[in-house]
């Protein structure tokens, strides 16, 4: 693993610090509350687009249940990874400025993403969803192990509905509506490139549906049932112009708007569970994010 700053026991990595990949500076704004990432959300699109966006979910302390679990497990620590420096934040979203593809997660592995400071990165998840990828062309390697690791993605972007490691892998729907403005904002500025979204696992499916909605996109009623290789095509709402409005508060957050349709693809997600029981398998990964990247292509 790339070496981070050390801190005292039990902090997250101090923003602009030195952490490889960190969009944040300690200037960067924080939210203590839903509305206020409302606001900032709103304010980073005006302020400076994806950076600057990014740099605030990386710092956001809005979720007192989700800010104590995360530092907690940076603490704590589990064994293999004692010796190691833990990020401890939330992770911002990660990927290419001009994505034709969005792959949207649940949230960050407790000793993954809070470790590493990257999505789906150092975890058993990541190394099964990173293979795939890498054998259909998305990404530079095949491994995702830490920030700075040099590995990128071709065309993709990828994000978690929830930015925090949350206990036992599920966060509350509290939890989910408050990072909601980070997703929608984030979603806003690149929806212009995006043509297919793929979500892995049901929680990511039902985040999507707002996401969509608020970026100018005509969601079905009721909405579509969550299953492994399900589609559902999604054309602009009537009247959608070159600026559509996304969430924030007290105003809106001008986004590039929808540059055309986009297909949503459901996937099972790669975890350790459903990949050592046979849910998933890479064969199974890898015809869903084949099919994505033709058609994103």
């Amino acid at each position: 693993m790339t070496a981070g700053p050390l801190v005292a026991p039990g902090l997250p990595v101090p923003p602009g610090s030195g952490w490889p990949e960190d969009p944040a500076t300690p200037t960067t704004p924080v939210a203590t509350d839903a509305a206020q990432v409302r606001t900032l959300a709103a304010g980073a699109v005006q302020a400076g687009g994806l950076g600057e966006l990014m740099a605030r979910q990386s710092v956001c302390r809005a979720c007192t249940r989700l800010v104590e679990w995360r530092e907690q497990v940076a603490a704590v620590k589990r064994a293999s990874s004692r010796t190691q420096q833990y990020w401890g934040r939330p992770i911002p979203g990660w990927g290419d400025d001009d994505a034709r593809m969005l792959i949207l997660g649940l949230a960050p592995a407790a000793h993954g993403g809070n470790r590493t400071g990257r999505i789906f990165t150092g975890d058993r998840s990541g190394d099964v969803l990173f293979a795939s990828l890498y054998r259909c062309g998305l990404a530079v390697q095949p491994t995702s192990t830490a920030a700075g690791d040099g590995q990128r993605l071709i065309r993709a972007s990828m994000v978690a509905a929830v930015r925090c490691a949350p206990p036992v892998n599920k966060p509350s729907v509290t939890e989910r509506d408050t990072c909601a403005p980070w997703l929608e904002a984030e979603f806003a500025l690149i929806a212009h490139s995006v043509r297919v979204i793929v979500c892995l696992g049901g929680f990511a499916w039902q985040a999507a549906w707002p996401m969509l909605r608020s970026a100018g996109f005509t969601v079905p009623r009721p909405r579509p049932k969550f299953g492994h290789g399900a589609e559902v095509t999604l054309a602009a709402s009537a009247g959608t112009g070159a600026q559509v409005a996304a969430a924030g508060a007290g105003g809106q957050v001008a986004g590039a708007g929808p540059g055309g349709p986009v297909l949503v693809l459901g996937c099972y997600h790669p975890s350790q569970q459903n990949t050592f029981t046979g849910r998933v398998t890479p064969a199974m990964l890898d015809e869903v994010f084949g099919r994505a990247s033709r058609l994103a292509a």
